[in-house]
């Protein structure tokens, strides 16, 4: 090998699968091969897979944790406590402190591209192999391309305006990088160009892996999995026909998705990472680590009181409140029995708190929740609310109404007419916790909502204009988060969001 690109490129022994936990599939090679462009690097079916477990390792690594719940607790449906200790302070109060140097937003944008330099190292390559490398080699560049698309939808959701038709072609979003080029300085890419790429990468994605059927749990991107990204793909450019059919056609797929409609299906799904909703459920183990979302719960033990919650934020009042006392999402998500709150040395009774993601106890050993689970990137119930909202957006009423119902009946939650107010509230309801509410509010064109309390918490939440009293405007520039000023430092082709100056 040449030292120049020994020097140049840092990408080793299969993709940057020693940079990243691998799966457990024992693959990783024994020797190392420096990554050159043109070179031939898939060498044999071991570098194949080893590519394909560094590809899903980046993958796995932006799901939950910052990736989450950042995007969370800038919206209305929480409320900082007094112990948070400034946790996602910034983009909770959206005031002057939320700057491009906020380290949260900084790492949405840094690790997806990131990651995205590894899918592109496997797309740029997986065609350059042997005759007997190219069925292996064209499954794992489908996968690269599901999940190069999967960042892009991720960033522009963040850091752009929502896809507007007649202003796509001019609105920045973030850089198209396409292939791996340390040297490259790119500029913001439009909306435009953003989703265009999208969707060519999905609907190569869906040709490679239409081979790879769906199934409830998959540990790999299917052919499901690239249309359930269609069809996010479709909402968000308002291709409603597209959209509502990518999703039925995931809904009705042989693989048998299916929602939890019993208390005992709740904690199958919720609890133990066995039920029937996910489209793509990611490996975890204890053994490597699982990264949760576990500001809402942060579980303690003290000798004398036992177990207790010691939450960074608590749900807001609009979101207790939205649920209909039978929901199975509202007694399987929430409790304000199960341990006391601490704050700040006291103990409190009677306060909700969001138990969705408190813990698989297979993920960790102990008797304390750690919040480990399995990340869940697409859950079929997404399905059903983009299948309402493109239905309802399009004008069929009584479709929107049947498949919203479905979820409704579900869930046991009371039935409602499709209108878009009722499959805005379904959103809030049956996504919280998933990130995807900041990416929902843009797409309607609204604004966020006073984050109103709980009753009798004000001793232990944060309070004032930034915290209980705060909202946000359809058009506040919060919405839109700032390019990280590190990343501006280093490329002088990008251009600061609106709203966000220098540091």
């Amino acid at each position: 090998m040449k030292m120049k690109n020994i020097l140049k490129y840092f990408i080793v022994g299969g993709a940057a699968v020693t940079m990243l936990s691998s799966c457990d599939l024992n693959l990783l090679p024994t020797t190392s091969i420096a990554y050159e462009e043109g070179s031939e690097l898939f060498l044999n079916e071991n570098d194949v897979a080893a590519f394909q477990n560094g590809v899903m390792a980046s993958y796995r690594a932006l799901q939950y944790g910052v990736y989450t719940q950042t995007t969370e607790v800038q919206c209305d449906g929480f409320n900082a406590t007094i112990d948070y200790g400034n946790n996602y302070g910034a983009v909770h109060r959206c005031d002057n402190s939320f700057t491009p140097g906020e380290y949260d937003t900084e790492d949405m944008w840094e690790n997806h591209y990131y990651a995205i330099k590894n899918y592109n190292i496997a797309i740029a390559n997986a065609d350059n192999v042997k005759e007997d490398l190219k069925a292996s080699a064209s499954v794992l560049k489908g996968i690269a391309l599901f999940c190069r698309a999967s960042s892009y939808i991720t960033l522009t959701r963040h850091f752009a305006n929502a896809y507007n038709p007649s202003s796509a072609a001019t609105d920045l979003s973030v850089p198209l990088v396409l292939k791996y080029d340390q040297l490259e300085k790119p500029a913001r890419a439009t909306v435009k160009a953003v989703y265009d790429q999208i969707i060519a990468d999905l609907e190569e994605a869906e040709t490679l892996l239409a081979n790879v059927p769906g199934q409830v749990r998959s540990q790999l991107p299917t052919v499901d999995a690239v249309r359930a990204l269609k069809a996010r793909y479709y909402l968000d450019v308002q291709d409603y026909t597209n959209a509502a059919e990518a999703a039925e056609s995931v809904i009705s797929s042989a693989a048998g998705y299916k929602l939890a409609s019993t208390p005992e299906e709740m904690v199958a799904e919720y609890t133990n990472d066995a039920g029937t909703e996910p489209i793509v459920q990611l490996y975890a183990s204890i053994a490597e680590g699982t990264r949760g979302n576990t500001i809402f719960t942060q579980v303690g033990n003290d000798d004398t009181v036992g177990k207790y919650f010691q939450p960074y934020f608590i749900p807001s009042s609009l979101l207790v409140n939205a649920y209909d006392a039978s929901d199975l999402r509202f007694t399987n998500w929430f409790t304000n029995s199960l341990y006391p709150i601490k704050m700040s040395g006291a103990y409190y009774e009677g306060v909700y708190v969001f138990t969705k993601y408190l813990d698989n106890p297979a993920l960790h050993s102990g008797s304390i929740e750690t919040g480990a689970h399995a990340a869940k990137p697409l859950l079929i119930s997404e399905m059903y609310l983009i299948a309402a909202e493109a239905y309802a957006k399009a004008g069929n009423a009584s479709a929107a109404q049947n498949v919203l119902n479905q979820l409704q009946a579900a869930r046991k939650a009371v039935n409602t007419t499709g209108t878009m107010d009722n499959i805005k509230k379904e959103w809030f309801r049956e996504t919280v916790g998933e990130g995807l509410r900041l990416a929902s509010i843009k797409r309607w064109g609204d604004g966020l909502a006073v984050r109103a309390e709980q009753p009798g918490v004000q001793n232990i939440i944060m309070t004032g204009e930034y915290y209980n009293q705060r909202a946000l405007s359809a058009d506040s520039h919060f919405l839109n988060w700032p390019v990280p000023s590190y990343e501006i430092k280093l490329n002088a082709n990008l251009v600061q969001n609106p709203g966000y100056t220098a540091e």
